[in-house]
């Protein structure tokens, strides 16, 4: 999905599926991205005049996958052996910027919130830990079943309050839980409002299924009982900084005080860069 079928002016994503051995070109022309396995392994990353070898993995559920950025205005070939998806988040941009790779071992997982609202976050490109983009921003949440994410509800738009502005997509797949299969049957809900009531969805997320965060709170993604949930958010928008920064819905901001007195769920991590944590 691109910026204008979006309707936005940076955030995007493309998911492609590559049959063994296919190769797919493009050019990225006014945009930046990551090439992120989801399901692949053994992924040949042309880019420009770099070449790079993504080890993948073969679910989002199965373990941290390395990844590879490459900036504006740069020509890129992918080859997967054995085939797979591979997700590309995207940013328009203005500074060009050299490819580089992201090995899993250094990726970041964040243990977030406590008890039921217990979830991980896999801060490979975050602001604070991948500083090497102009605009673009990408997490990845996994949530056991059962659990809530995303919470509590939270904004990061054009409101007064906001200290930035950024457009969000959020990029599902679900699971069966105990194993690191994707289970086309399996669900999970997501929930975006605004205080005026013009935004109000309370929707049933499927596997591959794709959200677009228009503006407002966005929040909670729940995790349906046996069925985990994995969540792509790519951010990106007009500020001069690259910021992840939110304000939350003040209705529920103090639901945060009661995770002081909480354990985190045990279930979490629920991954690693050497694989599954958890049974």
């Amino acid at each position: 999905m691109s910026p204008e079928v979006a309707g936005w002016a940076y955030s995007g994503i493309r998911v492609i599926r590559l049959g063994p051995g296919e190769t797919r070109t493009w050019s990225t022309g006014d945009e930046e991205c990551f090439i992120l396995p989801l399901s692949a392994e053994g992924v040949e990353v042309v880019a420009g005049s770099d070449s790079f070898h993504l080890e993948g993995r073969s679910s989002v559920f199965a373990r941290v996958s390395d990844f590879v950025y490459i900036g504006r205005d740069t020509e890129v070939a992918l080859t997967a052996p054995t085939g797979g998806e591979i997700a590309i988040p995207t940013s328009r941009c203005e500074q060009r910027l050299p490819p580089r790779y992201g090995p899993a071992e250094d990726v970041p997982v964040e243990i977030r919130g406590a008890g039921p609202a217990t979830r991980q976050v896999n801060n490979f490109a975050s602001p604070d830990t991948w500083t090497h983009a102009d605009r673009l921003m990408c997490v990845e949440l996994l949530t056991p079943d059962g659990n809530w994410s995303s919470y509590p509800p939270h904004r990061h738009d054009d409101s007064p309050e906001c200290p930035v502005n950024n457009e969000e997509i959020y990029y599902f797949r679900i699971g069966r839980a105990g194993t690191t299969d994707v289970d086309p049957d399996g669900f999970g809900m997501h929930r975006t409002y605004t205080p005026d009531g013009e935004v109000d969805d309370n929707l049933v997320v499927r596997d591959g299924d794709i959200y677009l965060i228009p503006r407002g709170y966005h929040g909670p993604c729940i995790a349906a009982p046996g069925y985990t949930m994995y969540y792509l958010n790519v951010l990106a928008g007009p500020g001069g900084e690259r910021s992840m920064a939110f304000c939350d819905d003040p209705s529920h901001h103090w639901v945060r005080d009661t995770w002081e007195h909480m354990d985190p769920d045990p279930r979490c991590p629920m991954t690693g860069p050497g694989g599954v944590t958890q049974g």
